[in-house]
């Protein structure tokens, strides 16, 4: 009886944001949508329609809460999981080409290595990992280099954006602290 009210709980918790893009609807748990005081990592989600494909990045948002974030909570060169508790993963309903890569449908983790000049933006087929102590780097279907962006104002709690780019184009955004991370993607029919 506990776990369906909890799934009733996460369900009418979920608020739309408007979308930043006539052709992306998009919804998502937005987790700086509220100022909060837990200590906890929030489940977090964010779900868009580009064109005709489904994207979906299931997360858990861990704060800043005064803390030292790069090269301290989050160590340079290390695998991280890219949020908090479990990996955090992308499920695609149709197949997306990354870096001329092509990802069929279906559901993957998410990493990255963040760096202090580049960050390494890793898709891997083991979705069900907790934090990194089961990542397998044989398991990566692609590693992309990429420069953060830096930012003028602070986000307090990790969060993640799709957005549309054009036609059949998008791109996954992370972003913390005072860091953006971009990974354009294209649909592929």
């Amino acid at each position: 009886m506990k776990s369906i009210i909890y799934l009733l709980l996460m369900l009418f918790s979920l608020q739309p944001i408007t979308a930043q893009n006539k052709k992306t609807d998009e919804t998502t748990y937005n987790p700086n949508a509220v100022k909060d005081s837990s200590k906890k990592s929030i489940k977090s989600a964010v779900i868009a329609n580009i064109d005709d494909a489904t994207i979906r990045i299931n997360y858990y948002s861990p704060a800043i809460r005064g803390r030292n974030i790069w090269g301290g909570l989050i160590p340079y060169n290390e695998v991280w999981v890219t949020g908090a508790h479990s990996a955090t993963n992308i499920e695609i309903n149709q197949p997306i080409s990354v870096n001329g890569k092509k990802i069929t449908a279906g559901k993957y983790a998410l990493f990255t290595i963040p760096g202090k000049e580049d960050w390494i933006f890793i898709i891997n087929k083991n979705y069900q990992q907790h934090l990194s102590d089961d990542y397998d780097e044989k398991e990566d279907i692609i590693r992309v280099t990429l420069k953060p962006v830096l930012t003028h104002q602070p986000l307090e709690r990790l969060q993640y954006f799709i957005v549309s780019s054009g036609k059949k184009k998008g791109t996954i955004a992370l972003q913390w602290e005072k860091i953006r991370l971009e990974l354009p993607f294209t649909l592929i029919n």
